[in-house]
């Protein structure tokens, strides 16, 4: 008896259209072949027939890209929309940031010794503190 393998997961599963390509493929192969075979025929004679080939590989290997790339279930357009999305609309740098209900007390508390420590100081100003003064050096007997 004959065995198939039925993958386990349907959903990655595509629908064939025709010469065992997806309707996607067969577009953007398509639009590959009416931009890329015209650029050739046009520029062969005035570039040389390597020359030619290789742009117009060039030319038409978005098409291909467009059509066979596939990262994580997304099209390479939606690849391509994220990282313009990531990289320029939105912040390079998003901290974390959340509202710290200690730290805001522990201002209050802060603020509040240090209107003390300045209501003290102001009183003490004209004061000398201890351990402030200079000694003197005394000549004992030297002449």
């Amino acid at each position: 008896m004959a065995y198939v393998q039925v993958p386990k997961d349907l959903t990655r599963v595509k629908t064939k259209v025709m010469f065992n390509l997806t309707k996607r493929q067969l577009i953007c192969f398509s639009l590959a072949g009416l931009v890329g075979i015209p650029f050739y025929l046009l520029t062969r004679h005035a570039l040389g027939s390597t020359l030619s080939a290789c742009m117009m590989i060039v030319l038409v290997l978005p098409f291909f890209l467009f059509a066979m790339y596939e990262k994580d279930g997304m099209p390479l357009e939606k690849v391509l929309m994220n990282i313009i999305r990531m990289k320029f609309q939105r912040p390079g740098i998003r901290p974390y940031k959340t509202e710290n209900f200690y730290a805001a007390i522990q201002k209050e508390i802060y603020e509040k010794e240090g209107r003390g420590f300045e209501q003290t100081e102001s009183k003490n100003a004209g004061k000398k503190k201890a351990g402030n003064h200079k000694r003197k050096n005394r000549k004992k007997g030297r002449s």
